[in-house]
């Protein structure tokens, strides 16, 4: 690794924004799931069933576009304050 103050770091942002993504995506997920055993707690309700039903594409575009979203307001504020 070479750590020269001089040369600018330009992967630390991409990886501030994958982390950052990844979190909210993570969280998305978590609520999400919570909620299906919350909504549906019948018999039968198991955690395969629960998982096959959370995790479609459109819940992954939907986790995606949030997560970037969240990540352009969180860098607003971050730069506004």
């Amino acid at each position: 690794m070479d750590s020269d103050p001089k040369k600018p770091r330009r992967l630390a942002p991409i990886w501030r924004a994958i982390v950052e993504v990844g979190f909210i995506t993570f969280l998305f997920y978590s609520n999400l799931l919570m909620g299906e055993f919350t909504r549906a707690n019948g018999r039968g309700k198991t955690w395969t069933f629960a998982i096959e039903d959370v995790f479609s594409e459109t819940n992954f575009a939907i986790a995606i576009i949030s997560g970037l979203v969240g990540y352009v307001v969180f860098e607003y504020l971050r730069k506004k304050l």
